[in-house]
Order: C-alpha cells, then sequence, then structure tokens
C-alpha cells in the first residue's frame, strides 16, 4: 500500500516552456478545418520510388537495431553526396552519425559541448541569433548553459557582425547557425561565413550549424539568389564545426526523423557518446533506403526549383494584397508583415485568422526570447498548389478587406 501523502514535487527545468507553438496551431487547423500552413511539413506525398526502396529493405530483413552510428551503407552515401556537393572529405567510420532527426542532432551537439561549469568559471553562454527555431534554446537550458541572444530585425535579418564581437564573453563556448535561415528564409552570405571564422578562430569556439534546408534556396536563375554557404567548406570552421542535416526536409519525409551530423573525429566521438544514449539507432529499413535513394542526385538537385515554384504560387495568390514582404531567398516558409494593417498581436491575428478565415500559420514573435513583436506572421508553402492558391486568395481578400 502507498504510503499517504502529496507525491514528491518535480523540478521545473524548463519554467518559461509550455507547449510549442507548432503543437498548438497545428492542433487549432485541425480543430477548425483551417488550410495548415503553420508547421513545416509537406501535404504532398513522398517519391513513390523511395516507399518501394524502404519496401524493399524491410523485405530483405533489414528490420533489427541498426549500428549505433547509422547502417554503413548510408554513412558512405553521406559522404559521397558532401563530397559531390561541397568538396569536402568526412570521414564515414568516425566522421558521420545518422540521428534521429536534425533536432536530435541538435540536441546532442548541445549537449556535447555545453556544461553548467564550464572552462570560463561558470556556466558556459551560447551566442543565439534570433529569431531562432524553438529547439536552441531548452537543449541549451537543460544542459546548464545561458543563451546570449543576438536579435536580428526585418525586412533583411542582417547580422551585425560588431554586435555579435559585443557579446563575447570567456564563458561564451558555442554558437548556434542556421542557415538557410527558419523562420525568416535568409541565406547566410560569404562574408557572414568569413566574419564567423574570424570570431570562433579568435576565441576559440565551437560551432553548431544547422542546415536542414541546404538544398532549398531560390532566384539563382536570374542572378538575384544566394548559394548556400555550407560552414563546412570553410576550413578555419570545418574543424570546430557540427554540421547538421535532414532528410525528412529533403524528402518530403518529415515523419521519418532521419538526419545526420557531420563532425571532425575528436568531435564525433564526444558527440556518440550523448547520441548513443539519447536515442541509439534509427529505423533501419529507412536508412538502407535512404542510402540506395542518394545514389541519383538529381533527386534533390530540382529541389530548389520544385520549392520556388509553391512559393511563387503562394505570392502569385496574394499578388494585389496590402501585405508587405521579400521573397523569401530560402526555406520553404514566406513571413508577411501587417503592422501597417493592423496593431493586433501577431499571436493574437493567427488565432483569429484561424478561426475566421480557416488560414493557420505562424507568429514570428514566438521565436525571440522577449516575445518582440514586428507584426510578422510566417506562412509554409510546402503544401499542395490548390491549398496554397486558396490560402492566398483567403489571405487577400481579408487583407484588401482592412484598406
Amino acid at each position: 500500500m502507498l504510503a499517504n501523502g502529496p507525491l514528491p514535487t518535480l523540478p521545473d527545468k524548463l519554467p518559461h516552456v509550455g507547449t510549442t507553438i507548432f503543437t498548438v496551431m497545428s492542433a487549432l487547423a485541425n480543430q477548425t478545418g483551417a488550410l495548415n500552413l503553420s508547421q513545416g511539413f509537406p501535404s504532398f506525398p513522398a517519391d513513390p520510388a523511395l516507399l518501394a526502396l524502404v519496401t524493399e529493405a524491410m523485405a530483405q530483413h533489414h528490420n533489427q537495431y541498426a549500428p549505433m552510428p547509422g547502417v554503413p551503407d548510408l554513412r558512405e552515401a553521406i559522404a559521397g553526396k558532401i563530397q559531390a556537393d561541397y568538396e569536402v572529405d568526412y570521414h564515414p567510420a568516425d566522421e558521420i552519425t545518422v540521428t534521429s532527426g536534425a533536432t536530435e542532432a541538435l540536441f546532442a551537439a548541445i549537449s556535447t559541448v555545453v556544461q553548467a561549469t564550464g572552462t570560463g568559471g561558470g556556466p558556459d553562454e551560447v551566442i543565439v541569433f534570433e529569431p531562432a527555431y524553438d529547439s536552441y534554446v531548452p537543449a541549451i537550458e537543460l544542459n546548464g548553459g545561458v543563451p546570449v541572444y543576438v536579435s536580428l530585425a526585418p525586412p533583411h535579418y542582417a547580422i551585425d557582425w560588431d554586435a555579435v564581437r559585443a557579446k563575447i564573453t570567456p564563458r561564451t563556448r558555442l554558437i548556434m547557425v542556421n542557415t538557410p535561415h527558419n523562420p525568416t528564409g535568409r541565406v547566410w552570405t560569404r562574408d557572414d561565413v568569413n566574419q564567423l571564422a574570424a570570431i570562433a578562430e579568435a576565441h576559440n569556439l565551437l560551432i553548431i550549424s544547422d542546415e536542414v534546408y541546404e538544398h532549398i534556396v531560390f532566384d539563382q536563375d536570374t542572378g538575384a539568389g544566394r548559394q548556400h554557404h555550407s560552414l563546412m567548406t570553410h576550413p578555419g570552421l570545418r574543424e570546430r564545426t557540427f554540421v547538421c542535416g535532414s532528410f525528412g526536409k529533403t524528402f518530403h519525409v518529415t515523419g521519418w526523423k532521419i538526419g545526420y551530423c557531420l563532425a571532425p573525429k575528436v568531435l564525433t566521438a564526444a558527440f556518440r557518446k550523448i547520441h548513443q544514449f539519447v536515442t541509439f539507432s534509427v529505423p533501419t529499413p529507412m536508412q538502407y533506403a535512404l542510402a540506395r535513394y542518394l545514389q541519383e542526385p538529381e533527386r534533390y538537385q530540382t529541389l530548389s526549383a520544385f520549392y520556388e515554384q509553391k512559393r511563387n504560387t503562394f505570392l502569385d495568390a496574394i499578388a494585389g494584397s496590402p501585405f508587405r514582404y521579400i521573397p523569401t531567398e530560402g526555406t520553404f516558409f514566406q513571413t508577411l508583415a501587417y503592422g501597417h494593417l493592423t496593431d493586433e498581436p501577431d499571436t493574437e491575428l493567427a488565432i483569429r485568422l484561424t478561426h475566421e478565415i480557416g488560414v493557420a500559420s505562424i507568429p514570428l514573435s514566438v521565436f525571440y526570447h522577449d516575445r518582440r513583436d514586428y507584426r510578422m506572421l510566417r506562412f509554409c508553402f510546402a503544401k499542395d498548389d490548390a491549398m496554397l492558391r486558396e490560402a492566398g486568395s483567403r489571405l487577400k481578400a481579408w487583407a484588401n478587406g482592412l484598406v
């Protein structure tokens, strides 16, 4: 029999964290039947050829635990892809780890680096550019670190590198990077990479680079677009960077939760100590399928054009509306500014639009630690064209009704 009395009180390790906005808005979209342009997942199916390869792998009895670092075939395929795409070599045996999505790769990398009592005599500090994807800061805090924010402002979200230098202290240990950037769609320039390298080398810092949208950059044919400059391509950064990627984003299979982490041998050895006790291994048949699927590079080399068309479909649908925007440079997100139309807070407007016109979005303020509100909403255009046209039509009608 249990003793009488209250249960033990649980420590609140994340006192400022509630349910993620992605869960909230997707649940609201499901509840109301709204078009869900909030959470970043495709509404269209994956390539049947990829699904057939999974079925084949299961039929070949690849259904037991995979090796902790990942199936060798997939790690070798990743190494080949990286060499072909970036002319950078990572050894599949000890520099490439397959993870349970990029989120696990990010968590394990942060856990590898950040300590409550670091080399600076106190908790490690981590530079975070915001608006920031919402998994970074909780992982930093769970490991006893302190996020130090460099806030970026619309419409261009350019980085003030002097402001970054001013944030560096003896306790700074790590800088978080995300390019192409969620939620703003900004793509780093080569100068950004060089500026980061100079700071990292001067202060002996480590880097975690979230590059899950590496193959989704736009306007290359017009000359106005930007190239994706992976941090691995800078010699001074390759040796101090964990690069995190995602097959879910690249191949429209976000529910598979398969990503990877690239890092030099010493960093990978430390990373795997964490990874083995967070996930150990990820689904085996999917790994074999992806290894074979990667043998045809055009399957991801056409991704930018595919999503550029979807971005343009969405923007064409809102053309003639008073929303203000700069076409996104990368990712599958477009932000729209509405502050000249109404002063309503972005969280309230996102909820109201879901109810009233049946279009769900994400308010940008949730990506800032102080919830600063620039009156911006983020829309995911990884959706079928009919949904994008209908969502754009509803948004246009709503906005035009305010002017």
